[in-house]
């Protein structure tokens, strides 16, 4: 897999007018250290921040350019912000960086430590600067090892140049950053249990309210954000508002750029720094390539495992929230997966739900016992094994768990693509039901034997 943001051979020439995210990049791959970002106008963006603007400049800045959430739910960063509360009082605050990147099919946030570890120190510099937090933590992928050792090279660098640590750039004021290595579950990227694993508890999601800005990591005021969040804050600050906002196609209701790629057996699989509201068609034939030789795309993922399936028909779609939404399903994290058409579905979706399965973190019924269920069945299927009913079975569970029903947005995200394979690949799951099957059996009728 190429972690890359390069277009298509002699189409795009990265800039930091247009690609705000990877302009520095090195052609070779390697990671860009202080020396060599600082002379790309590394930290310029800081030591506006710490000169020109007051705190709440900065938060009402990234509110206005309108920056959101690039985890995948999309939240709007400058109201996240603005949650933290204002009484001086409570100077213990943190800010913590999502980067657990579980999500299968997403890398985004990979490339980004390894190759511009800076970068993201930037972005957290400024944006403890902006809520009062004297103390951060990039809480990260314990099978994330090159990230890891560039993360804290640069963090001992940014230290010895006097960009962490006490008294920063003269301004008094004082923030500490540390790289904390997780144990690697997928429930993490929710930031609440993220909260609980790195107070070294059971990685189970917290009850909301009250939320971390009033109450986080060990009781205090705390704000989670995303990897490429907060690596799209040096620019903001640096270049402007109207100028961020003018990066998006026409018809996008959400600003900047975003990183999207395509996998699968495409030809040219990749990660690329792309303007929101590009269409996916574009994406997948001018920047992937198209399907390889040999291969016909059956249908696609828009962003990572947890999304549903799309036909090739609604290629034509923008990248963007909304513009993914109008056929059915959610940008996630924007990195496609392309699936041709040797893939039988039903195998597919077993896989997936197995995954999805092991990673509930057990704590409510629905999730718990309703994901083993879908297993069992999908494996009956796959074997040819399954029963009159089983499909409307599938389908009940996709809505027992479906978004309202859990504690958090595990079981809604892991069942969304389960439901979409059935609504357009309906007689693949069909085939999977014994032809020695007894008459139909009304929905829900086999028992759900927890464990069975």
């Amino acid at each position: 897999m190429t972690l890359t943001s390069f277009g298509p051979a002699n189409r795009i020439q990265r800039s930091p007018q247009t690609h705000p995210l990877t302009w520095r990049l090195r052609d070779d791959g390697e990671p860009v250290w202080l020396d060599e970002y600082q002379a790309k106008n590394g930290y310029a963006a800081a030591r506006k921040a710490f000169a020109d603007l007051s705190q709440d400049d900065i938060v009402q800045t990234v509110k206005d350019a309108g920056l959101k959430g690039r985890g995948g739910a999309g939240f709007p960063t400058g109201v996240k912000w603005g949650l933290m509360p204002k009484d001086e009082s409570m100077n213990i605050r943190y800010l913590l960086c999502n980067a657990d990147e579980m999500e299968p099919n997403t890398w985004k946030d990979r490339m980004l430590m390894e190759q511009l570890p800076h970068l993201l120190i930037e972005g957290m510099l400024i944006s403890a600067r902006a809520l009062k937090t004297y103390r951060g933590y990039i809480f990260l992928r314990g099978e994330y090892t090159t990230a890891a050792k560039h993360l804290n090279r640069a963090v001992e660098e940014a230290k010895a140049a006097g960009l962490l640590g006490k008294n920063i750039l003269g301004s008094g004021f004082d923030f500490e950053l540390f790289v904390h290595t997780g144990a690697g579950r997928y429930i993490c990227g929710e930031e609440t249990a993220l909260i609980n694993s790195l107070e070294g508890r059971r990685a189970n999601p917290r009850s909301k309210p009250p939320f971390p800005a009033a109450v986080g990591v060990w009781g205090k005021p705390t704000c989670v954000n995303n990897v490429e969040t907060l690596c799209n804050v040096p620019a903001i600050i640096g270049d402007g508002v109207e100028w961020y906002k003018s990066l998006a196609r026409e018809g996008s209701e959400d600003h900047g750029t975003k990183l999207m790629g395509f996998s699968g057996k495409v030809k040219n699989p990749g990660l690329w720094e792309l303007p929101f509201g590009v269409t996916a068609r574009e994406l997948f034939e001018d920047y992937a390539g198209g399907m390889r030789d040999g291969f016909k795309l059956k249908c696609w993922q828009p962003g990572g495992a947890g999304t549903g399936f799309l036909l090739p028909e609604h290629l034509d779609a923008q990248m963007y929230a909304g513009g993914i939404a109008k056929v059915g399903t959610r940008m996630g994290t924007g990195l496609a997966m392309a699936v041709d058409d040797s893939i039988n579905m039903v195998s597919l979706l077993r896989n997936m739900e197995e995954f999805f399965a092991r990673e509930s973190c057990g704590f409510c019924t629905p999730c718990r016992d309703g994901l083993p269920w879908s297993v069992k069945l999908l494996r009956a299927l796959e074997k040819g094994e399954g029963q009159a009913g089983d499909i409307e079975t599938l389908l009940g569970l996709v809505g027992f768990l479906g978004p309202g029903k859990t504690f958090c947005a595990h079981a809604p995200g892991a069942v969304e693509p389960l439901g979409s394979a059935i609504k357009y690949f309906r007689p693949e799951f069909e085939a999977g039901i014994a032809a020695t099957s007894a008459a139909v059996v009304p929905p829900l009728a086999r028992p759900i034997v927890v464990g069975a």
